[in-house]
């Protein structure tokens, strides 16, 4: 199977969806370039895994952050 994409002023190519499908790429997958003699071979390394573990981190919290400063052993002192 041949395909044609365009290479933006950025470097990046997209890749069409038929063969993200295919080859389970979503956003976040690893993929590793290796150049073999006259091409250039593009290899799935890893696909995230949808469990909730794997999105911490991602989301920003509505709550106040903790001064560095903080020491929770003064309040029991009161």
């Amino acid at each position: 199977m041949e395909i044609i994409t365009s290479v933006t002023s950025k470097g990046q190519v997209t890749i069409p969806l038929k063969l993200r499908q295919q080859l389970g790429i979503r956003a976040g997958s690893k993929v590793v370039f290796e150049w073999v003699r006259d091409h250039l071979e593009i290899k799935v390394k890893s696909t995230p895994v949808d469990v909730p573990s794997s999105g911490f981190g991602l989301l920003k919290s509505k709550r106040k952050a903790v001064p560095a400063d903080f020491d929770p052993a003064s309040l029991l002192q009161k």
